[in-house]
């Protein structure tokens, strides 16, 4: 996929989720969230490459013109619409799929100094409300919500919606049927 093909493929994703946007122009030119996005993708590239000091200047000077920091080490999906933005936080192992909406004051946060996987992983079609923290090495599956400033600290199966602190998971409203989780798959606290 080309480049210019990404980019309207992220503008088009922007407009689908933000009903105040009024125009692809200003999309592209004002929403912050893409910029960072953006600025990942060539910082990613080159960490993949095995530069370090470049990378993390690039997401250094994104934070600093958007307010969201994200890793250059994190893997991001495709369509990743970060609404609002500021305060937005992805860590270095953290993998977020496709069409994910992430909403202001969102942290995907490790646990512990370990080497390894320390940050979350977010399935296709993920929405996080604004203030939510996902923390350690969880995988949240496709299609699940998390609700504003819930704090997410064990892994949930596909359509599952998560609120509280710490956060209880439950089947989401609307799943198709053959989607629907099993009841056994939820967790406790």
């Amino acid at each position: 996929m080309s480049i210019l093909s990404r980019i309207r493929e992220d503008v088009r994703s922007a407009r689908d989720h933000d009903p105040a946007a009024r125009g692809s122009l200003e999309v592209f030119f004002i929403y912050s969230g893409l910029h960072a996005v953006w600025w990942h993708r060539i910082a990613h590239a080159l960490w993949r490459r095995g530069a370090r000091f470049v990378p993390r200047a690039i997401s250094q000077a994104a934070r600093f013109f958007t307010g969201i920091e994200i890793h250059p080490g994190a893997t991001i999906g495709r369509r990743l619409f970060i609404d609002h933005g500021m305060g937005v936080v992805i860590g270095e192992t953290a993998v977020v799929g496709d069409d994910v909406l992430i909403y202001h004051g969102v942290t995907l946060g490790g646990t512990g100094h370990g080497r390894g996987k320390r940050h979350p992983t977010l399935g296709d079609r993920v929405v996080v409300g604004a203030g939510a923290q996902l923390l350690g090495a969880i995988e949240l599956g496709h299609d699940s919500a998390v609700g504003s400033n819930a704090v997410v600290v064990r892994s949930a199966p596909p359509w599952t919606t998560l609120t509280g602190i710490p956060a209880q998971a439950r089947p989401r409203r609307g799943a198709p049927r053959a989607e629907q989780p099993d009841m056994a798959d939820f967790y406790i606290i």
